[in-house]
């Protein structure tokens, strides 16, 4: 009886030890690698099979799926059918940045616990992305992060293709993203959580929380997020120990200066996430801290979003529906933001003392922070953004099949598009790219655009059977709008998919054109008076043959109309288009 009841307590402890994890077994100093968190998932999934279930969703860069645990009350793993039964769908992402691993590890542990304990609600199905830079959570050191205190060893930030996974979520370089989109517009959330750590000043707060950008989401969400979500996160993370305090973006070196809000463009997976009508939030836990405190603080603040979320199911569907709606209705988009510096509310921050004193390897002043010297103070914080560039949506955007990455990019984000079923002539507004600056050193991958200057000329342009047509209609409008429209941040435009458009393709020989021109001119007095005119405005034209000649050629049919012309036409009226 005894050898039983041992055996029987032994088999227990086995068991326990091992629903452990890597983590809490090293005695919360190291995070798990890849393989050590998929097979744990992989065992929940087996030891609960009625409440979770281990998916997997298209590839990665490191050639193996991204896989998503699924945590739902009553054995509903299909989004469709979750939908349906009015439950609201939590989101959570780890490891994009895999040398801050805190929310790895949290999420194993607030798994189990929500499994074990059996405290799942009712109204809530919790997604958690155990890992998503699965190529950088390889390539693992403790070196990589130069400011960062602990674990033992971690992964590094740039996947296998050195991408900051962090600012691909419009251009999509990375199978990582493709991945991700199809798992966001398949399970569409309504709330998302992207685990991070920070860098920056020091402090004393171990957790600092970055929401989507209250102006530049929905109204209807914003409200919701200002006035409710983010104050009772706040106050329930104090009662649990671990205050909470915007993201120190601090204006000058140290934060006493005042700190602004952060504004999250859609290259960032909350920006992302906002143009869908998602809130988004990054936490980010502060590096100087210890280890077990980081993951602890980001294991207790998901908790509080499974709370609140699961109290306010019905408010937060509710306002989803209605942004939704909102949006499909909207007419001018925001498509970049400027920060109104004029307004700022006074918040109370812990900090330490900033000091200087001589640095040991050069000699000169540096700048530390006094532990010794806490303090606690009101400092200014700045987070009111205004929109600097807005455009109003066309009826549709018509889009040439041959651009296959933009359309394949549409259809992964749920877009609706219709295609034409014969050859048509349109008459659309067609933007001429105009002057912009380039970057001259590439980011990411690519030397980005900015600062597009547009000059739109309507006129009939020919589409062919099978080239889509995009009505900006629909609750997707400001993915529509905001990749689509070229002056825009994080458009398609900006991060190089249409530069081939940027090149020339014919020209002509001087010596052959002066003949050609010449009789131009003569059946076209039009085009000879505007000649004419523009050498009386234009003393540096008036002096150069080859000029003129070149004036005559661009005002001729013998310009190729497409040099320049952005190939997405805005529709303006509302043309009776035969469609499949």
């Amino acid at each position: 009886m005894k050898r039983a009841a041992f055996l029987f307590l032994l088999f227990l402890s086995i068991k326990a030890f091992g629903q452990l994890t890597p983590f809490e077994r090293s005695n919360k100093k190291e995070t798990t690698t890849y393989t050590q968190a998929i097979a744990y998932y992989e065992q929940l999934a087996k030891t609960y099979p009625l409440q979770s279930k281990l998916l997997t969703y298209g590839s990665t860069d490191f050639g193996v799926p991204l896989h998503l645990m699924v945590l739902s009350k009553h054995k509903i793993f299909d989004p469709t059918a979750i939908r349906a039964s009015d439950k609201r769908i939590l989101l959570i992402n780890n490891g994009i940045h895999p040398g801050e691993p805190e929310g790895i590890d949290a999420s194993m542990m607030f798994a189990r616990e929500l499994l074990k304990n059996n405290t799942i609600p009712d109204n809530v199905v919790i997604c958690i992305i155990p890992m998503y830079n699965i190529d950088g959570s390889h390539n693992r050191s403790g070196t990589s992060r130069a400011n960062q205190n602990g674990p033992v060893a971690y992964g590094f930030r740039g996947n296998g293709k050195n991408l900051d996974l962090n600012r691909d979520f419009i251009k999509t370089d990375s199978r990582n993203s493709q991945a991700f989109q199809q798992i966001f517009n398949v399970w569409q959330p309504e709330i998302f959580v992207d685990t991070h750590t920070s860098n920056g000043a020091d402090y004393q707060y171990t957790m600092t929380l970055i929401p989507t950008q209250k102006d530049k989401l929905n109204p209807i969400l914003s409200s919701y997020l200002t006035k409710t979500l983010v104050p009772d996160l706040y106050s329930q993370m104090k009662g649990k120990g671990y205050e909470l305090i915007p993201y120190v973006n601090s204006i000058s070196e140290t934060p006493e200066s005042g700190i602004t809000g952060y504004i999250e463009s859609p290259r960032y997976s909350t920006g992302y996430a906002a143009l869908h009508n998602t809130i988004g939030f990054m936490p980010e836990t502060h590096m100087l801290k210890n280890f077990d405190k980081r993951v602890e603080s980001t294991q207790k603040l998901l908790h509080t979003y499974v709370t609140i979320v699961s109290r306010d199911a019905k408010r937060i569907g509710e306002n989803k529906r209605k942004a939704d709606e909102f949006t499909a209705q909207q007419k001018d988009f925001p498509l970049d933001w400027k920060l109104d510096r004029s307004v700022y509310d006074s918040i109370e921050f812990k900090g330490f003392v900033a000091k200087q004193k001589p640095s040991e390897v050069s000699g000169v002043n540096r700048l530390y922070y006094d532990r010794n010297e806490p303090f606690t103070k009101k400092i200014k914080y700045w987070d009111n953004f205004e929109p600097s560039l807005t455009v109003t949506k066309p009826i549709a955007y018509v889009i040439p099949k041959a651009w296959d990455k933009v359309i394949a990019l549409l259809k992964l984000n749920n877009v609706k598009m219709k295609q034409l079923a014969a050859d048509t002539k349109l008459n659309l507004q067609m933007y001429y790219i105009g002057e912009m600056k380039t970057g001259t050193r590439p980011y990411e991958g690519h030397y980005q655009h900015s600062a597009v200057n547009l000059n739109p000329v309507t006129q009939d342009v020919q589409f062919f059977e099978g080239d889509y047509v995009v009505y900006v209609n629909q609750p997707n409008n400001r993915y529509i709008v905001e990749t689509l429209e070229p002056q825009a941040i994080d458009s398609f435009f900006n991060w190089n998919f249409f530069d081939s458009i940027l090149g020339q393709k014919e020209g002509y020989s001087s010596y052959v054109f002066e003949d050609t021109a010449a009789e131009l001119l003569k059946k076209d007095p039009e085009l000879k008076k505007k000649l004419d005119a523009e050498k009386l405005k234009n003393p540096d034209l008036a002096k150069s043959g080859r000029a003129q000649l070149d004036f005559v050629y661009k005002n001729s049919d013998y310009y190729e109309k497409t040099y320049m012309r952005y190939p997405i036409g805005r529709m303006q009226h509302d043309l009776k288009l035969n469609l499949k």
